[in-house]
């Protein structure tokens, strides 16, 4: 069939309150002009984020009614380990409230000052974490990554010559572990192959040194290679997926994406004695081993959306109503880092406002017209959240697409916005920052237009 319906029906209904241009105008001001800021309520179409923003299916919410929120030993959590393990083939499964959770345990553990841990690319709390611990963290993504217009399959693979140089320069000792995130967040959502992880296995292996997933998206990737990687169209989703964990020695998982619920985090490992000291700080700073600040009814939601991800009919929707926005867009002459991702779509902000300089944020410039016109709320990913010290590769400006949230009319809506504010690009202002916070400044930076 060449239309790919959502597979599920509409159970339960939210209403959209639709404001006026005007409330927005004054609703962007109130905000400093971040849409951080913003009253959700004030919001159309709400493609900020695809982290916690999904809806859960009736199954799920029949476990939060079963949920055991015993303190300890609670059967949830049996539940929840089991269906983990299943999935993943790791023995030490610790909850967490969520993915930055996760990452804060592990590079508490394995950071450090005078440490070095590459990536394909760091997302924001991932960096700020490494960061937080006194090690220096370091993109080491492929060059193809940072042409918009290339439509390599494989955009968000680790340089395997960069990351050797990166061991050659610094020395092994410095280098705790290398991670790659999958899908590539910061790059475009672009999936990573399965022969990269295996070839970044192999250089972990001759230096010694763990491979991390940060597996926020596993299911998503997984898929992509399903559907472009040679040799791996007639396997299924779920083999992939425990190939992708086997070559693993540990995973930061925020399961706010591919878990399918509203909060929850995973972290995942192998190593006895590192499992044995995250346990001790997950015990101090989150919650006993059985529930890690999580009620037991979350776990119950994370155990049945770990399993509902892997519906393969789920991931053909999920992937080709992302494509859908993604081409529609091209057609319309609006360039996105090409190929479309897995769980967003990204606009080249250079290329929709030229005449902003990354000084002047032309994603942020572009994000806030989409809400102005159209009530849209996007994300910057540009000069704002990367750009402190220097301007990054890529100014960009992400719809991230909650999962089983918005229908095709829903998206169309969007599709028409942003050509809309394409056409009108000249008329857009840059931005000045007016008021920051020292890390991770893009969630509550204020602005004003020039």
């Amino acid at each position: 069939m060449k239309t790919i319906i959502e597979p599920f029906r509409i159970k339960v209904v939210e209403p959209i309150a639709m404001t006026t241009a005007t409330h927005r105008d004054l609703a962007l001001k109130k905000a400093g002009y971040n849409l951080f800021n913003l009253a959700a309520e004030d919001v159309i179409i709400d493609l900020l984020t695809d982290s916690g923003t999904g809806a859960m299916s009736a199954e799920q919410w029949a476990g939060i009614m079963r949920g055991d929120e015993s303190y300890a030993g609670a059967r949830s959590f049996f539940r929840f380990r089991d269906r983990v393990a299943q999935i993943t083939g790791f023995e030490h499964i610790l909850p967490t409230h969520q993915g930055r959770a996760s990452e804060r345990i592990l590079f508490e553990i394995m950071g450090g000052p005078g440490k070095v841990v590459p990536n394909n690319n760091h997302f924001d709390t991932t960096r700020a974490n490494v960061e937080h611990s006194g090690a220096k963290a370091v993109d080491l993504v492929v060059d193809v990554a940072h042409d918009p217009k290339n439509r390599a399959p494989f955009k968000g693979n680790i340089d395997i010559a960069k990351l050797r140089s990166l061991f050659k320069e610094v020395g092994a000792d410095a280098i705790p572990l290398v991670m790659i995130t999958v899908t590539n967040n910061s790059g475009g959502g672009q999936p990573v192959s399965l022969q990269n992880i295996k070839d970044v296995r192999a250089v972990c292996d001759e230096f010694d040194k763990p491979l991390f997933l940060d597996a926020c998206r596993f299911a998503e990737n997984a898929f992509f290679i399903k559907e472009r990687e040679e040799g791996q169209g007639d396997r299924s989703v779920s083999s992939i997926v425990r190939e992708m964990f086997d070559l693993a020695d540990g995973a930061t998982i925020s399961a706010k994406k591919d878990g399918l619920v509203n909060i929850g985090g995973l972290l995942l490992l192998r190593d006895d004695a590192v499992a044995a000291e995250a346990r001790n700080v997950l015990i101090m700073t989150e919650g006993f081993t059985s529930y890690g600040g999580l009620a037991g009814r979350d776990l119950e939601a994370v155990a049945q959306g770990m399993e509902e991800v892997l519906h393969e009919d789920y991931l053909e929707y999920r992937i080709r109503s992302t494509e859908y926005l993604g081409e529609n867009l091209l057609a319309g002459g609006v360039q996105i880092i090409e190929p479309p991702g897995g769980h967003a779509i990204y606009l080249d902000a250079c290329d929709f406002a030229p005449h902003i300089p990354p000084h002047q944020f032309p994603g942020q410039a572009v994000a806030c017209a989409m809400y102005r016109h159209a009530g849209i709320r996007a994300c910057e990913i540009g000069s704002v959240m990367f750009g402190q010290e220097q301007p990054p590769d890529m100014e960009l400006v992400r719809l991230a697409i909650p999962r089983r949230t918005y229908t095709q009319s829903h998206i169309d809506y969007v599709i028409e916005a942003v050509l809309e504010v394409h056409a009108d690009r000249d008329n857009l202002r840059g931005m000045r920052i007016v008021e920051q916070p020292p890390v991770l400044r893009h969630f509550t930076v204020r602005f004003e237009e020039l």
